[in-house]
């Protein structure tokens, strides 16, 4: 059977398929000749990411997929429901990547606080001659530590990014659509474990009572935080987004950073992904990652081979 990683697969889970008997193609079919390629090679399993898109046309003519493998979280690239009509398994790997996210929202955090995304600019360009000016400056930041961050959904990276708020001595609030209360369980390397029961709480006292508000919801219609949502929240705030674009009001955000409602934000995704608008990235108070969140060679080789358990099992 034949593979077609279109997105790229990790080494370790091509050497997990070929010994198992699989073709594993990861030449990069640009979208418009995926019909084509797919056909003419009689692909079995198709594999993507974000960059590739699997609508019901490209799935209606493909006659040969048996399988569709999504390598992390969100399905919103892929019309599951019709494939799974034709009877084309689905799959994802909704897991692997949830610490690598985690860890980036962290980064967005603690850079957030100590001004790291204005200083990584302004010290390559005015350090040299006017180092005192810029340490006077960066010099009244913040720390997490005691800090309330709040949560918007509550699944496998809301309770990984959690984990980490507790760790570092943060109080925790969130607001999912689905859990009344979630047990958390740190790991600590010596084998020790910690557990945290924690309470659903309304978005209305989540926004109004956190010091910073991170996303983790899936693909909307509409925008989960706009400005009805950012006039709740605390005088200087600071809000991560590394979720889904769109699900943030970018237009109420560069707003409420102007005025000073918002102190910092965090952006990995962004509205007009892959082309995000300049007022954004130009804007001096927000940090920005180019939609890396899954992007650690740990998460890959997690995806890669939670895919590769999937195809096996399913396929053979």
């Amino acid at each position: 059977m034949r593979v077609l990683a279109n997105d790229g697969i990790s080494p370790p889970a091509i050497k997990e398929l070929q010994k198992a008997n699989f073709e594993v193609i990861t030449t990069r079919v640009a979208q418009e000749q995926l019909k084509k390629f797919i056909n003419e090679n009689q692909v079995d399993a198709l594999l993507v990411r974000s960059a590739t898109e699997v609508r019901k046309d490209l799935i209606d003519a493909c006659p040969t997929l048996k399988l569709i493998g999504r390598g992390g979280v969100g399905m919103d690239n892929i019309d599951g429901d019709h494939a799974k009509e034709k009877g084309i398994h689905v799959i994802n790997t909704p897991g692997a990547s949830s610490q690598s996210v985690s860890e980036l929202v962290f980064a967005h955090l603690f850079g957030g606080v100590r001004y790291l995304y204005d200083a990584n600019r302004n010290m390559p360009l005015e350090g040299d001659s006017g180092f005192k000016k810029l340490k006077k400056s960066y010099a009244n930041g913040g720390e997490l530590r005691g800090k309330t961050l709040g949560i918007v959904g509550f699944g496998r990276i809301g309770q990984e990014v959690a984990k980490i708020a507790l760790g570092i001595g943060m109080k925790v609030l969130f607001t999912d659509h689905h859990n009344e209360t979630q047990e958390v369980e740190i790991n600590f390397f010596d084998g020790q474990k910690v557990l945290f029961t924690l309470q659903n709480n309304k978005l209305e006292e989540v926004l109004k009572v956190s010091d910073f508000i991170t996303l983790h919801v899936p693909a909307q219609k509409g925008y989960v935080i706009g400005k009805a949502e950012i006039d709740q929240m605390k005088n200087g705030v600071g809000i991560i987004n590394a979720s889904r674009g769109g699900t943030l009001d970018e237009v109420a955000l560069v707003d409420a950073l102007e005025s000073g409602k918002v102190s910092f934000a965090g952006l990995d995704v962004f509205e007009s992904e892959p082309n995000p608008e300049i007022r954004i990235l130009m804007h001096p108070n927000i940090s920005l990652t180019p939609h890396i969140g899954a992007a650690t060679k740990e998460a890959q080789e997690r995806i890669g081979m939670e895919l590769a358990t999937q195809i096996i099992n399913l396929l053979q």
